[in-house]
């Protein structure tokens, strides 16, 4: 597993801004990065004619460093390097990805603000488009990694995630544990009885479990924890048990098992980015 030593951090100047900065010293400290990159898009678009007017003698990129680097220096206390970019590119997302690719970033961290406002819409851009992984961080959310939820499909794309999992673990003592929502078809339901047909299921998926981690190759130590969904989404049951559970960090795959293009994400990490979600989401990255 590549370690993490870089690591991009886009802020936007509202209040989950420091939210952000807390939590990437916090995983910076944890995963001993080498340097931080802080980046903030100024979006000259959204400036009136008449406010351009009056701003047009004021260096915007000297006072918005300015204001960053007041908030990071309060809220970055990991020892370790930091930098602030700032740029007035006309799309946001281009810019991201310049930066990702110029800088050699291994992880990009984005604030979620449980859709308000179309907040996700760039987050989902980038998150089809980067190459590197991605951290989606709610607001109000303690920086913590105690209990760590890997989800699986039992396909070989989701191995990755406990590759990366596996390495945060041996940077810290956290409970792992590897999660599958299962649930009898829904077209079988009018032929079978379920109180007959949910045993042997059950089963079957605890063979399923076995064997998938057998092949994972997992150092630390990893427990398997199932779910049965019934007609439940995947993504909503898995939501709904993770709060549960008390979980501080929910790792699934970019791609589901029948993913075929590379612009596509997993049906159920799609539906997990798109919905309210108050804990933090790790997509890793193919």
């Amino acid at each position: 597993m590549k370690p993490v030593k870089k690591i991009l951090v886009g802020l936007d100047l509202t209040s989950i801004d420091e939210q952000l900065i807390a939590y990437s010293s916090f995983f910076s400290e944890l995963t001993e990065v080498d340097k931080v990159y802080f980046v903030h898009n100024i979006k000259r678009y959204e400036i009136s004619e008449m406010l351009e007017k009056e701003i047009e003698n004021v260096d915007l990129e000297e006072i918005i460093t300015e204001e960053l680097r007041e908030k990071i220096e309060q809220k970055f206390t990991a020892s370790i390097e930091w930098d602030i970019l700032i740029s007035d590119d006309p799309y946001t997302e281009s810019l991201m990805s310049y930066i990702v690719n110029k800088y050699s970033i291994d992880l990009l961290i984005l604030g979620n603000k449980n859709n308000e406002s179309g907040s996700g819409i760039l987050a989902f851009k980038l998150l089809r488009t980067i190459r590197c992984q991605f951290l989606w961080i709610p607001s109000n959310f303690e920086p913590k990694m105690d209990k760590i939820w890997v989800g699986t499909d039992f396909s070989n794309t989701s191995k990755k995630c406990f590759e990366f999992t596996n390495y945060l673990e041996s940077k810290g003592s956290m409970n792992v544990q590897a999660v599958h929502v299962y649930s009898l078809p829904i077209h079988f339901s009018p032929y079978v009885n379920n109180s007959k047909i949910e045993p042997k299921l059950d089963s079957y998926v605890d063979k399923k479990f076995d064997n998938f981690l057998k092949k994972v190759n997992y150092s630390g130590t990893l427990q398997s924890f199932k779910i049965l969904g019934r007609e439940a989404n995947v993504a909503s049951k898995l939501k709904k048990e993770a709060y549960k559970n008390e979980v501080d960090l929910l790792v699934v795959a970019d791609k589901g098992s029948n993913t075929f293009s590379n612009l596509t994400l997993g049906s159920v990490t799609e539906d997990l980015f798109n919905r309210d979600l108050r804990i933090p989401l790790l997509v890793v990255k193919h």
